[in-house]
């Protein structure tokens, strides 16, 4: 690589959602109230699965994981944005662009593939039930989630180190409220075309893949419970999935909105409104939906909650106790 070739771009400029100076006090308390939502709601699904033992199963592991991974996505964006508002600064260094896309494309991908893995874990139960702890042991459900952080962390360096590449002429302007891959690739002034091919061919084996597995694995549920020939059979079958399936419909509906929208109206300002849908939504509204069609999560909170209240009551009466026996 000549490296004469490439201008050295020291910073970027996030536009935000809006350059209106009023608007940017509505923004930032919103933002912030649905960040602090989205936190507090999937760490309570992370404490809870992790203090029930009636939660130690392969579903619920990956639903931990999934509330993690949340957490982690919005935590590379909003943060950030944030604090622009609240300083009034729209800069971010080059080294910390990168480093946002980096993570916004692991954790992107990363909810793709554990969306398949607990679709793939939803078909086990319902058309294999028997061999359900064998097939999904905890050696497999660990290997399954392995296996997602790595080939997300591949993917997400394969279109870091391709942007890279790139050369950009002069201060840029990203009309985004994060480095968005395709915005950055936009605003380049070199050559593109190898960008846009590895885009394509990557959101087709990467994405789509596990698409038409979560697709396959549906199928083939909804196949196995119409062979039920209870109504109660079918509907407790079916209320074990409505769940995962109300996330995933959220999940690609959104994003799919997001990309068919930038195609058609090719206004940055437009797909970076979009774009909250399922980067802010989306991981605010996970924690409700699991919890809210889950009967099992319900019990868990309401027993974690319990044991949280007791403990400080207890605290103090040890605490009083000791100070009685020790005047």
């Amino acid at each position: 690589m000549d490296v004469g070739n490439y201008t050295r771009i020291t910073e970027f400029l996030l536009l935000g959602l809006s350059e209106e100076a009023e608007l940017q006090p509505l923004i930032f308390g919103l933002f912030l109230i649905m960040y602090v939502i989205t936190v507090f709601g999937n760490l309570l699904i992370i404490l809870a699965v992790s203090s029930d033992s009636h939660l130690h199963t392969p579903m619920y592991f990956f639903l931990a994981n999934l509330s993690f991974v949340d957490i982690c996505f919005t935590s590379t964006t909003i943060p950030k944005m944030l604090w622009n508002i609240q300083t009034q600064r729209k800069v971010i260094t080059y080294e910390d662009c990168i480093s946002q896309m980096y993570f916004f494309i692991l954790f992107t991908g990363l909810d793709n593939f554990l969306l398949a893995v607990m679709a793939y874990d939803r078909f086990v139960a319902i058309c294999n039930p028997l061999n359900y702890m064998v097939i999904m042991n905890p050696q497999i459900c660990r290997m399954l989630v392995l296996v997602s952080w790595i080939t997300s962390a591949l993917y997400s360096l394969l279109h870091t180190s391709m942007v890279l590449r790139l050369s950009f002429c002069t201060v840029i302007k990203i009309p985004h409220f994060f480095c968005e891959l395709n915005q950055m690739i936009q605003l380049a002034c070199s050559d593109t075309f190898l960008n846009n091919m590895v885009i394509y061919f990557a959101a087709v084996l990467l994405a789509g893949g596990p698409f038409l597995g979560i697709l396959y694995s549906y199928s083939k549920i909804v196949s196995s419970i119409l062979g039920i020939s209870s109504t109660q059979g079918k509907y407790k079958a079916f209320s074990t999935c409505v769940s995962h399936l109300s996330v995933v419909s959220l999940f690609y509906c959104t994003s799919l909105g997001v990309y068919l929208s930038s195609a058609a109206t090719q206004s940055s300002h437009s797909n970076a409104v979009a774009s909250v849908t399922y980067t802010v939504v989306m991981p605010m509204l996970n924690p409700f939906i699991y919890s809210l069609r889950n009967r099992d999560i319900k019990r868990a909170l309401m027993r974690f909650s319990g044991r949280a209240g007791l403990k400080g009551p207890v605290v103090l009466g040890l605490k009083m106790c000791t100070g009685l026996q020790n005047p």
